[in-house]
């Protein structure tokens, strides 16, 4: 059996970005680019991302505005910019072809980078990450409206969600009872911790506002998967309150080789089925490799 690499925790300067990323696995391997979502940071990774150095150079970064990462105060935090950022850190580190994870608020990060990479990129990995209208569903409204009509009125409307209790809600918000005890609390308090500094909700804020720039390319990452059919993995917990459940299928529709596993899970999979999703992408790795 082969001996998992240590996970090695760096923070490197790129485009003036003090960039905190964790770092597995041998460069010149298949790279493995993990992008997390709102409101975590790369420990959401924690768990996989040992298990997946045996196969792939991983790298997953703290994206600016989250966890560790420091950017400048003129910063723009748009996800255009952040996958500026990260394809700086992938020429730094020499990171050439890579698979994305698509998740949450990483999803505009990763589709940024394909569609302007799409030669490099080895597959897709997509865990309850959005890029279709179905999985937006009813609770969207308000938000489509705020960003149709960004006024101080409309945002007044918006459900309060960046405080610590929106920031529990995402690890288990709307989960059955037998979850609650698989998820472990460190997470949302750490995100909090982070959260909570001055200047970072509102930080949060502009980042989310800029998601709709992301809606509106959904066209775009339509024509990119059809054009050019990625190898994908889906993997997705089933008890979403962001994301409807048809946004699985709405990738299956495009997508020639799309092998697809929904989870009795939480949004954030990660916290409850770990080791079943860490085996699942070793084996797509290994076996996309081997397909070439």
């Amino acid at each position: 059996m082969q001996t998992m690499n240590k996970t090695r925790h760096r923070t490197v300067n790129v485009g003036g970005v003090d960039l905190f990323y964790r770092e597995a696995g041998q460069r010149g391997a298949p790279g493995l680019l993990l992008l997390h979502g709102q409101p975590c940071s790369s420990f959401y990774f924690r768990q996989i991302i040992g298990p997946l150095s045996e196969v792939a150079h991983v790298v997953a970064p703290d994206l600016p505005g989250f966890g560790f990462t420091k950017a400048a105060d003129d910063y723009p935090y748009t996800f255009d910019a952040m996958a500026e950022t990260i394809g700086m850190l992938m020429r730094e580190i020499g990171m050439d072809r890579f698979y994305l994870y698509v998740h949450d608020f990483g999803s505009p990060v990763a589709y940024a980078l394909a569609l302007k990479y799409p030669e490099r990129v080895l597959g897709l990995i997509i865990q309850n990450g959005n890029a279709h209208e179905e999985g937006l569903g009813t609770p969207w409204a308000l938000v489509k409206s705020y960003w149709a009509n960004p006024t101080p009125a409309n945002r007044a409307k918006l459900p309060e969600w960046l405080n610590s209790e929106g920031v529990k809600h995402t690890y288990v918000g709307d989960i059955p009872d037998h979850l609650l005890p698989l998820v472990a609390p460190e997470g949302w308090h750490l995100d909090w911790e982070r959260m909570s500094q001055p200047g970072l909700v509102e930080i949060q804020f502009r980042i989310f506002s800029d998601y709709g720039s992301h809606v509106a390319r959904f066209p775009e990452y339509a024509a990119y998967h059809r054009d050019h059919q990625p190898p994908a993995l889906l993997l997705w917990g089933r008890h979403d309150p962001y994301y409807e459940i048809e946004e699985a299928y709405a990738y299956a529709r495009e997508l020639d080789r799309v092998d697809m596993h929904i989870y009795d899970g939480p949004h954030l999979l990660l916290e409850t089925h770990y080791a079943e999703c860490a085996g699942m992408m070793r084996n797509f790795i290994v076996n996309a490799r081997s397909d070439r």
